[in-house]
This record gives structure tokens, sequence and C-alpha cells, in this order.
């Protein structure tokens, strides 16, 4: 166990206010011996709880005190004479401060396990925190897979392959251009990084000219883009991608992947 787990783990409080068990007492007799900082942090415990009781203490009413002194002095023996009442007045003074212990103690042993029980809470929150924001983005993840192939299995979608050409033949897509409604699908998931302070961008060739289809996204912040819509076109003789400035070009200066239905 590390030295920050058996910190945090209570026992060193359990430990300071005498309710740890007999093998969980000698745990930590243990753990002191063997890590200075474990020991440093018990003498900051108990001197925590020192300053707490004494924060805590409580002082009798005036009519108590008078009463429990009354009875003292009732018990008190003459100077010649000792019938055993001293003993009493002795006993009664130890049972006294062993209840005042016992409260103190009983009070800061309260106010440690809520610490404990709110710190082992407070962990579950942030641990059911964190699976639900797991959950989210794999529920994302399959949203977005059972649209990319409702995309594919479409009866509409013509797949349209891209390949590199010899600026980055590396550079290879693939497009599905719905024939319904003219909607042009990439799927850029190939396609490597673009360097810094450049963007692909989609084109279509129209009687002969390139027509602007958008920019591609293919990583945000480490997060690869797979299917993105792209500008609708009636028809088209090619689709084409190029590598442009950020922000695009209102012309193709670098064609890296090119192809036709």
């Amino acid at each position: 166990m590390q030295v920050q787990d058996i910190i945090s783990s209570g026992l060193l409080e359990l430990y300071a206010t005498g309710l740890a068990s007999q093998t969980e007492r000698q745990q930590v007799e243990h753990w002191i011996k063997q890590y200075p900082e474990v020991a440093s942090e018990l003498k900051d415990i108990e001197s925590g709880l020192e300053d707490y009781a004494q924060a805590a203490a409580v002082n009798p009413r005036t009519e108590i005190k008078e009463k429990i002194f009354t009875r003292i002095n009732a018990l008190r023996p003459d100077s010649d004479t000792d019938d055993g009442s001293t003993a009493k007045v002795v006993a009664f003074k130890n049972y006294w401060k062993f209840a005042a212990a016992a409260s103190i103690i009983l009070l800061a042993g309260s106010a440690i396990m809520n610490v404990m029980y709110y710190n082992k809470y407070d962990t579950a929150s942030k641990d059911l925190q964190q699976t639900q924001q797991q959950l989210a983005q794999v529920q994302q993840q399959t949203d977005d897979m059972k649209t990319d192939l409702n995309i594919v299995q479409s009866k509409y979608s013509i797949p349209v392959a891209l390949q590199g050409q010899p600026t980055l033949p590396e550079a290879t897509a693939k497009i599905y251009w719905m024939k319904n409604t003219g909607d042009v699908m990439v799927d850029a998931s190939n396609l490597p990084d673009a360097p810094a302070g450049k963007q692909y961008q989609f084109w279509a060739i129209v009687d002969g000219k390139p027509v602007d289809g958008g920019l591609i996204i293919t990583n945000d912040k480490g997060k690869k883009f797979r299917m993105q819509k792209m500008h609708a076109f009636g028809r088209a003789e090619f689709f084409a991608i190029s590598l442009e400035t950020e922000g695009g070009n209102p012309t193709p200066t670098k064609v890296v992947s090119m192809g036709k239905i």
C-alpha cells in the first residue's frame, strides 16, 4: 500500500480516537515505524483532535457545578478520620474525567466518520460522473456508426472511390453520392492528417469547372472524423480533394485525390 493510500484510508483517524481494532492498531503502528510521512500525519491528526476537543469543550452550568462540588464535599472525610470516603471522592473524580474524555472522543470520532463517509461518497460520485461521460461518448460513437451505416446501405447511395494522386499518393478517400437528393457524404477517415496551416477541400467538377464542395475536417483535438456532409451537387463528372491553405481557396491549387462516378 502506498503512503498516500494509507493516509486517505481513515485508519489513522480511527487509531487517534481509539476506535481502531487491535489488528488495525498493530497495522498503523507498523506503518508509523516504516513511513515518516505516516507518523507525521498521525501527529497532525492527534493535534487536530486536541484542538477540536478544546474548541468543542462546554463549561457546565453554574447550578450543575455547585451540585457536583456539594456532593464531593459531602464525601470528603474529616481530617482525623478516614472511613473510605477519600477513595470514593477519587473514584468519582476519575469517573467524571473519564466520562468527559469519552464524550469528547465520541464526538471527534463521529466527526471523523462523517468526513470519511463524505470522502467515499465524493469519490463514488466522481466515478459515477466519469462513467456517465464515458457511456455518453460510447453512445455518440454508436449513433455516428449507425448514421454512417445507413448512408452506406441506402439504395440511393452511389459510392465513388477517390484515388491518391502523385502529389500525395496515400490520400485515398471515398464519397457517397445520394442520387435522390444530390447530397454528397465524404468518408475521409483514410486521409492523412493535414500539415499545420493546411486543410483539405472538396470539389466537384461540373462542366469541366471545379465547384467548391466545402472544407474537410480530418482531426479536431484528437477526434478523428469519419463521414461528413458536403455541399450538394445536382450532377458532377468528377470529384476531387485538394490540399489548401487553412480556410480554403476559391480554386484548387494542389489536387491530392480524384475519382469519378
